[in-house]
Protein backbone atom coordinates (compact mmCIF):
# COMPACT_ATOMS: atom_id res chain seq x y z
CA UNK A 1 0.00 0.00 0.00
CA UNK A 2 1.34 3.42 -0.99
CA UNK A 3 1.36 5.89 1.89
CA UNK A 4 1.18 9.66 1.53
CA UNK A 5 3.75 10.10 4.31
CA UNK A 6 6.50 7.99 5.84
CA UNK A 7 5.94 9.46 9.30
CA UNK A 8 3.07 11.37 10.87
CA UNK A 9 3.79 13.07 14.18
CA UNK A 10 0.92 14.19 16.40
CA UNK A 11 2.07 16.46 19.18
CA UNK A 12 3.02 19.83 20.57
CA UNK A 13 4.70 22.85 19.03
CA UNK A 14 6.30 25.41 21.34
CA UNK A 15 8.60 28.36 21.26
CA UNK A 16 11.45 27.45 23.61
CA UNK A 17 12.93 30.18 25.82
CA UNK A 18 16.35 28.86 26.85
CA UNK A 19 18.51 30.29 29.63
CA UNK A 20 21.99 28.91 30.33
CA UNK A 21 23.69 29.12 33.72
CA UNK A 22 26.63 27.50 35.52
CA UNK A 23 24.12 25.40 37.48
CA UNK A 24 20.36 24.98 37.70
CA UNK A 25 18.75 26.81 40.61
CA UNK A 26 17.42 24.87 43.56
CA UNK A 27 13.95 25.82 44.90
CA UNK A 28 13.98 29.30 46.38
CA UNK A 29 17.33 30.18 44.86
CA UNK A 30 18.29 32.54 42.01
CA UNK A 31 21.34 32.05 39.80
CA UNK A 32 22.86 34.44 37.28
CA UNK A 33 22.58 33.23 33.71
CA UNK A 34 25.25 33.28 31.06
CA UNK A 35 23.10 33.29 27.93
CA UNK A 36 19.59 33.36 26.44
CA UNK A 37 18.10 32.17 23.17
CA UNK A 38 14.73 31.42 21.59
CA UNK A 39 14.27 28.28 19.52
CA UNK A 40 11.49 26.30 17.90
CA UNK A 41 10.56 23.31 20.05
CA UNK A 42 7.80 21.21 21.57
CA UNK A 43 8.13 17.44 21.62
CA UNK A 44 5.89 17.01 18.60
CA UNK A 45 7.62 19.58 16.42
CA UNK A 46 11.05 18.36 17.54
CA UNK A 47 10.22 14.79 16.58
CA UNK A 48 8.69 15.80 13.27
CA UNK A 49 11.78 17.79 12.27
CA UNK A 50 14.01 14.95 13.51
CA UNK A 51 12.14 12.48 11.30
CA UNK A 52 12.30 14.79 8.30
CA UNK A 53 16.03 15.43 8.72
CA UNK A 54 16.52 11.67 9.03
CA UNK A 55 15.09 11.31 5.53
CA UNK A 56 11.37 10.63 6.08
CA UNK A 57 8.47 12.31 4.28
CA UNK A 58 6.91 13.77 7.41
CA UNK A 59 3.58 15.33 8.34
CA UNK A 60 2.90 17.19 11.57
CA UNK A 61 -0.48 17.49 13.32
CA UNK A 62 -0.58 20.18 15.97
CA UNK A 63 -2.11 23.49 17.06
CA UNK A 64 -0.65 26.98 17.33
CA UNK A 65 -1.95 30.42 18.19
CA UNK A 66 -2.39 33.33 15.81
CA UNK A 67 0.78 35.09 16.92
CA UNK A 68 4.40 35.77 16.03
CA UNK A 69 5.57 32.61 17.78
CA UNK A 70 3.30 30.52 15.55
CA UNK A 71 4.65 32.14 12.41
CA UNK A 72 8.20 31.30 13.52
CA UNK A 73 7.26 27.67 14.12
CA UNK A 74 5.44 27.33 10.79
CA UNK A 75 8.50 28.74 9.05
CA UNK A 76 10.65 26.06 10.67
CA UNK A 77 8.30 23.36 9.37
CA UNK A 78 8.51 24.83 5.88
CA UNK A 79 12.30 25.01 6.01
CA UNK A 80 12.56 21.31 6.88
CA UNK A 81 9.90 20.16 4.44
CA UNK A 82 7.45 19.07 7.14
CA UNK A 83 3.89 18.95 5.79
CA UNK A 84 1.70 21.22 7.95
CA UNK A 85 -1.70 20.80 6.32
CA UNK A 86 -2.97 19.40 9.65
CA UNK A 87 -1.66 22.23 11.82
CA UNK A 88 -4.59 24.11 13.35
CA UNK A 89 -4.50 27.84 14.16
CA UNK A 90 -6.43 28.70 17.33
CA UNK A 91 -7.46 32.38 17.65
CA UNK A 92 -7.10 34.14 21.00
CA UNK A 93 -4.93 31.39 22.50
CA UNK A 94 -1.13 31.80 22.66
CA UNK A 95 1.24 29.37 21.00
CA UNK A 96 2.81 26.99 23.53
CA UNK A 97 5.97 27.97 25.36
CA UNK A 98 8.70 26.03 27.12
CA UNK A 99 10.93 27.70 29.72
CA UNK A 100 14.21 25.79 29.73
CA UNK A 101 17.19 26.09 32.02
CA UNK A 102 20.46 24.48 30.93
CA UNK A 103 23.47 24.03 33.22
CA UNK A 104 27.14 24.09 32.25
CA UNK A 105 27.18 20.28 32.49
CA UNK A 106 24.39 20.00 29.90
CA UNK A 107 21.56 19.03 32.25
CA UNK A 108 18.23 20.78 31.85
CA UNK A 109 14.97 21.57 33.63
CA UNK A 110 11.83 22.49 31.70
CA UNK A 111 8.45 24.12 32.39
CA UNK A 112 5.95 23.72 29.54
CA UNK A 113 2.97 26.06 29.12
CA UNK A 114 0.66 24.23 26.65
CA UNK A 115 -1.27 27.18 25.19
CA UNK A 116 -2.80 26.19 21.84
CA UNK A 117 -1.47 22.65 22.16
CA UNK A 118 -4.31 21.92 24.59
CA UNK A 119 -6.80 22.76 21.82
CA UNK A 120 -5.76 20.01 19.39
CA UNK A 121 -8.88 17.92 18.72
CA UNK A 122 -9.33 14.31 17.52
CA UNK A 123 -10.87 15.49 14.25
CA UNK A 124 -7.65 17.42 13.51
CA UNK A 125 -5.49 14.29 13.37
CA UNK A 126 -7.50 11.42 11.90
CA UNK A 127 -6.71 11.79 8.20
CA UNK A 128 -2.95 12.31 8.52
CA UNK A 129 -2.56 9.59 11.16
CA UNK A 130 -4.02 7.04 8.78
CA UNK A 131 -1.97 8.25 5.81
CA UNK A 132 1.56 7.39 6.99
CA UNK A 133 3.67 4.28 7.32
CA UNK A 134 4.46 5.16 10.95
CA UNK A 135 2.63 7.28 13.53
CA UNK A 136 4.56 8.88 16.40
CA UNK A 137 2.74 10.45 19.36
CA UNK A 138 3.65 11.92 22.75
CA UNK A 139 1.60 13.34 25.63
CA UNK A 140 1.85 17.13 25.41
CA UNK A 141 -1.56 17.29 23.66
CA UNK A 142 -4.93 16.03 25.01
CA UNK A 143 -5.14 12.31 25.75
CA UNK A 144 -8.32 11.85 23.71
CA UNK A 145 -6.54 13.30 20.67
CA UNK A 146 -3.58 10.95 21.16
CA UNK A 147 -5.95 8.00 21.46
CA UNK A 148 -7.91 9.04 18.35
CA UNK A 149 -4.69 9.22 16.33
CA UNK A 150 -3.62 5.78 17.54
CA UNK A 151 -7.02 4.28 16.74
CA UNK A 152 -7.06 5.75 13.23
CA UNK A 153 -3.52 4.55 12.58
CA UNK A 154 -4.16 1.06 13.94
CA UNK A 155 -7.27 0.71 11.76
CA UNK A 156 -5.18 1.66 8.72
CA UNK A 157 -2.34 -0.77 9.47
CA UNK A 158 0.10 1.98 10.45
CA UNK A 159 3.04 1.26 12.82
CA UNK A 160 2.27 3.11 16.06
CA UNK A 161 4.90 4.55 18.42
CA UNK A 162 4.16 6.18 21.77
CA UNK A 163 6.74 8.34 23.53
CA UNK A 164 4.93 8.61 26.90
CA UNK A 165 6.30 11.98 27.94
CA UNK A 166 5.46 13.69 30.16
CA UNK A 167 4.75 10.48 32.06
CA UNK A 168 1.51 9.98 33.96
CA UNK A 169 -1.11 7.25 34.18
CA UNK A 170 -2.19 5.88 30.79
CA UNK A 171 -5.24 3.72 30.21
CA UNK A 172 -4.39 0.14 29.33
CA UNK A 173 -6.68 0.35 26.31
CA UNK A 174 -4.53 3.19 24.93
CA UNK A 175 -1.30 1.28 25.54
CA UNK A 176 -2.80 -1.65 23.64
CA UNK A 177 -2.90 0.52 20.51
CA UNK A 178 0.89 1.00 20.53
CA UNK A 179 3.33 -1.22 18.65
CA UNK A 180 6.37 0.42 20.25
CA UNK A 181 6.56 2.37 23.49
CA UNK A 182 9.64 4.55 24.06
CA UNK A 183 9.97 5.85 27.65
CA UNK A 184 13.10 6.91 29.47
CA UNK A 185 14.16 4.99 32.57
CA UNK A 186 12.17 7.27 34.89
CA UNK A 187 9.01 7.19 32.77
CA UNK A 188 9.01 3.40 32.47
CA UNK A 189 8.92 3.12 36.27
CA UNK A 190 6.00 5.55 36.51
CA UNK A 191 4.13 3.44 33.94
CA UNK A 192 4.51 0.25 35.95
CA UNK A 193 7.59 -1.26 34.28
CA UNK A 194 8.42 -2.66 30.87
CA UNK A 195 6.77 -5.99 31.65
CA UNK A 196 3.39 -4.29 32.09
CA UNK A 197 3.80 -2.41 28.82
CA UNK A 198 4.70 -5.57 26.92
CA UNK A 199 1.85 -7.48 28.53
CA UNK A 200 -0.49 -4.80 27.20
CA UNK A 201 0.31 -5.79 23.63
CA UNK A 202 3.32 -3.71 22.60
CA UNK A 203 5.71 -5.41 20.17
CA UNK A 204 8.65 -3.72 21.88
CA UNK A 205 9.53 -1.36 24.69
CA UNK A 206 12.59 0.80 24.18
CA UNK A 207 13.95 2.37 27.35
CA UNK A 208 16.26 5.29 26.62
CA UNK A 209 19.12 5.52 29.10
CA UNK A 210 20.72 8.85 28.24
CA UNK A 211 24.50 8.60 28.19
CA UNK A 212 24.23 4.82 28.71
CA UNK A 213 22.47 4.12 25.41
CA UNK A 214 19.10 2.33 25.15
CA UNK A 215 17.57 -1.03 26.02
CA UNK A 216 15.29 -2.94 23.65
CA UNK A 217 12.85 -5.29 25.38
CA UNK A 218 10.58 -7.76 23.55
CA UNK A 219 8.41 -10.66 24.67
CA UNK A 220 10.27 -13.96 24.59
CA UNK A 221 13.62 -12.43 23.62
CA UNK A 222 16.69 -11.44 25.61
CA UNK A 223 17.08 -7.70 26.33
CA UNK A 224 19.20 -5.96 23.69
CA UNK A 225 21.43 -3.07 24.79
CA UNK A 226 22.47 -0.46 22.25
CA UNK A 227 25.71 1.02 23.54
CA UNK A 228 26.08 4.80 23.62
CA UNK A 229 27.99 6.75 21.02
CA UNK A 230 30.95 8.79 22.22
CA UNK A 231 30.24 12.52 21.71
CA UNK A 232 31.04 15.78 23.50
CA UNK A 233 27.66 16.62 25.03
CA UNK A 234 26.83 20.26 25.82
CA UNK A 235 22.99 20.27 26.00
CA UNK A 236 20.65 17.28 26.38
CA UNK A 237 17.55 19.24 25.28
CA UNK A 238 15.64 17.29 22.59
CA UNK A 239 18.02 14.32 22.57
CA UNK A 240 15.12 12.00 23.30
CA UNK A 241 13.06 13.65 20.58
CA UNK A 242 15.88 13.19 18.07
CA UNK A 243 15.96 9.52 19.00
CA UNK A 244 12.20 9.07 18.59
CA UNK A 245 12.00 10.92 15.28
CA UNK A 246 14.92 9.02 13.78
CA UNK A 247 13.47 5.73 15.05
CA UNK A 248 10.17 6.44 13.31
CA UNK A 249 11.98 7.39 10.11
CA UNK A 250 13.99 4.18 10.08
CA UNK A 251 11.01 1.96 10.86
CA UNK A 252 8.98 3.60 8.11
CA UNK A 253 11.72 2.59 5.67
CA UNK A 254 11.35 -1.06 6.69
CA UNK A 255 14.44 -1.24 8.90
CA UNK A 256 14.30 -3.86 11.68
CA UNK A 257 13.87 -2.64 15.25
CA UNK A 258 17.46 -3.30 16.52
CA UNK A 259 19.05 -1.56 13.53
CA UNK A 260 16.50 1.27 13.69
CA UNK A 261 17.31 1.75 17.36
CA UNK A 262 21.03 2.05 16.69
CA UNK A 263 20.26 4.71 14.06
CA UNK A 264 18.00 6.45 16.59
CA UNK A 265 20.62 6.38 19.34
CA UNK A 266 23.15 7.98 17.01
CA UNK A 267 20.68 10.78 16.27
CA UNK A 268 20.06 11.29 19.98
CA UNK A 269 23.77 11.44 20.72
CA UNK A 270 24.39 14.03 18.01
CA UNK A 271 21.56 16.20 19.37
CA UNK A 272 23.50 16.64 22.62
CA UNK A 273 26.43 18.23 20.81
CA UNK A 274 24.54 21.42 19.91
CA UNK A 275 22.43 23.84 21.95
CA UNK A 276 18.68 24.14 21.65
CA UNK A 277 15.92 21.81 20.50
CA UNK A 278 15.27 22.02 16.74
CA UNK A 279 18.73 23.54 16.05
CA UNK A 280 20.36 20.45 17.57
CA UNK A 281 18.56 17.84 15.46
CA UNK A 282 20.95 16.06 13.07
CA UNK A 283 20.69 15.39 9.35
CA UNK A 284 20.71 11.88 7.91
CA UNK A 285 24.26 12.34 6.61
CA UNK A 286 25.53 13.18 10.12
CA UNK A 287 23.82 10.15 11.62
CA UNK A 288 25.31 7.86 8.98
CA UNK A 289 28.79 9.28 9.54
CA UNK A 290 28.61 8.71 13.28
CA UNK A 291 27.43 5.13 12.85
CA UNK A 292 30.04 4.34 10.22
CA UNK A 293 32.78 5.94 12.29
CA UNK A 294 31.79 3.89 15.33
CA UNK A 295 32.15 0.66 13.37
Amino acid sequence: MTRRFDVCVVGSANLDLVATAPELPRPGRTVLGTGFAEHAGGKGLNQAVAAARAGARTAFCGAVGDDDAARRLLHVMDQDGVNRDSVRTVPDVPTGRALIGVSASGENSIIVVPGANACLQPVDVLEAAASAATLLVQREVPDDTVRAALEAARAAGVITILNPAPASAIEQSTLALCDLIVPNEHEVELLGGAERLLAGGATAVIVTLGARGAMLLRQGLEPHLVAPFSVAAIDTTAAGDACCGALAAALSAGVGIPEALRFACAAGALATTRAGAVPSLPARSEIDRLINGAG
